[in-house]
């Protein structure tokens, strides 16, 4: 099966400040998640879309095969990311004269993912004969237990009681944080329908030492750490 991989990295970060240039241990943040797609050995093309020539050029000097100019109206506070990764798939395709039967979108704040965990997303989707897969992590707060909402009057809940309340959170029903690492997708999946929840989904799990996706400037300062206590 043929694979394509994006990578879409958008400008203007409000969290931490040109966060996907940023240098992480004398890398750009997206140059860690190219060495990653190209470490796992799975992909026929590598495309980075961005609204930023720094970024476009962060990712060209990482060996990206294609860079992508992401237009305005995909690269808002309020654009959703699936149709900049649509358009990112849709250049790749025509500058290759060439469909992807699987589509992997790699989120460049998320540096702590192994190139085994890309392979195994892949894997997953075509042992489970899935339409797609998301990642995510052991949820570290239950809706069942000690996950709250507040309702209009300020008074809080549980955000999703069951019938029989639990007394342990070991004893609630399983739950996950995506954690917005690796998004595999059949190209019809993507293309027919733009959500990411369709009714044979499935997660790949991974621990929570890999998934941190970068936010704020705590973050970065915690996959620092992590990176360089894997460098020793």
């Amino acid at each position: 099966m043929s694979a394509l991989c994006t990578i879409c990295a958008r400008g203007g970060s409000k969290g931490v400040a040109n966060k996907n240039i940023r240098l992480m241990h004398g890398r750009p943040l997206v140059a860690w998640t190219i060495e990653q797609a190209r470490a796992s050995q799975l992909f026929d093309f590598l495309a980075v879309s961005s609204d930023s020539p720094d970024i476009l050029q962060a990712a060209k000097d990482a060996g990206a095969d294609m860079l992508v100019k992401r237009p305005d109206d995909l690269a808002t506070d309020q654009a959703a990311k699936i149709p900049a990764i649509r358009h990112c798939v849709q250049s790749a395709e025509a500058h290759t004269s060439k469909q992807y039967d699987v589509l992997v979108d790699l989120d460049a704040t998320s540096p702590l993912r192994f190139p085994s965990d890309i392979v195994g997303a892949v894997e997953l989707l075509k042992q489970r004969n899935a339409p797609n897969v998301i990642t995510g992590m052991s949820a570290r707060r239950s809706p069942y237990f000690n996950l709250v909402e507040e309702n209009a009057r300020g008074a809080v809940n549980l955000a999703k009681p069951l019938e029989k309340p639990v007394v342990r959170r070991q004893d609630a029903p399983k739950c996950y944080d995506m954690n917005a690492s690796i998004y595999v997708w059949r190209h019809d999946a993507l293309f027919e329908d733009p959500a990411i929840f369709k009714p044979d989904t499935v997660l790949y799990v991974m621990p929570e030492e890999r998934s941190i996706d970068i936010d704020s400037e705590l973050d970065f300062k915690i996959v620092e750490m992590i990176l360089a206590e894997r460098a020793t």
